[in-house]
């Protein structure tokens, strides 16, 4: 595999332990774990595209490098806080929560479906790390989440040139598009994150804590999605829409990216107050 970065190219000795914030802390452990889980999503995907053994191949390399991204992520968290086991925390994770990796078909109703999913997945993490690198006054996290940043960007770039190849033989309509579109960017409280807050922030603290999905994934939501800025929605409102094969310039780009920036706002807002 030729990678374009590795985990000794990153410079772990420019290390600040006085910069670390404890709250994004939490938010890249839990990145950590799902970053670090891919494997599951590469089964899950060459079970969908049986009979793409070119698409296998880049599936197996993007799977690689997202495994790569959580060992990154979980090395800086054990720095920022000696007592976290990033090991410990995945096995824990991935006991609790599985993907159904056998199916044999796609959960969006179609390849071309699939892919408009990961296109927006990907959209979310290359922002998300946006978002962290430049939230980051720790140094080696800045440098890491610009890393990712870029893979994640690239990510998305494959994924809608296999739609394109896709959707060639197997047209969805706009409100097809749009339906799985908006419906995946909804799944951003789904039980994963959940699952995978609780196991590295919640556990190691509270061994007999009990899991509850809509607690905990709120409890990430308000602060990984906190990070974000009116720019960082600006690009990812455009990567969706481009996604979902509209045009994201014009009025119609501007509207659609205030429309969700007052959204995370007020969501973030309204899940901030409860939780004081």
């Amino acid at each position: 595999m030729n990678k374009r970065w590795t985990l000794e190219d990153i410079h772990w000795n420019r290390f600040d332990r006085a910069a670390v914030s404890p709250r994004l802390l939490e938010v890249v452990k839990t990145a950590a774990l799902v970053e670090a889980n891919s494997g599951d999503y590469v089964s899950y995907l060459k079970n969908v595209f049986p009979d793409d053994r070119t698409f296998h191949r880049e599936v197996e390399v993007w799977g690689l490098e997202e495994r790569q991204h959580g060992e990154a992520l979980g090395r800086w968290a054990e720095l920022a806080d000696p007592s976290f086991s990033f090991a410990e925390s995945l096995a824990l994770f991935q006991k609790l929560y599985a993907l159904p990796v056998q199916s044999d078909s796609s959960v969006r109703g179609s390849q071309p479906g699939e892919l408009i999913a990961r296109c927006v997945v990907e959209t979310g993490t290359s922002t998300f790390y946006s978002a962290i690198r430049d939230a980051a006054k720790e140094p080696v996290l800045a440098e890491i989440a610009d890393n990712i940043a870029t893979d994640e960007f690239l990510h998305y770039q494959l994924f809608k040139r296999y739609y394109r190849r896709y959707e060639a033989a197997s047209s969805l309509s706009l409100v097809e598009r749009l339906r799985i579109a908006v419906g995946r960017v909804n799944e951003a409280e789904d039980e994963e994150l959940g699952y995978a807050y609780f196991a590295a922030n919640v556990v190691p603290k509270t061994p007999d804590a009990h899991f509850d999905a809509d607690f905990y994934g709120q409890e990430y939501y308000r602060r990984a999605m906190g990070l974000y800025r009116e720019r960082h929605i600006n690009t990812a409102t455009r990567m969706i829409m481009r996604a979902a094969c509209l045009k994201s310039h014009g009025r119609l780009g501007d509207i659609a990216s205030k429309l969700f920036w007052s959204f995370v706002q007020w969501k973030v807002g309204r899940l901030e107050r409860h939780a004081a």
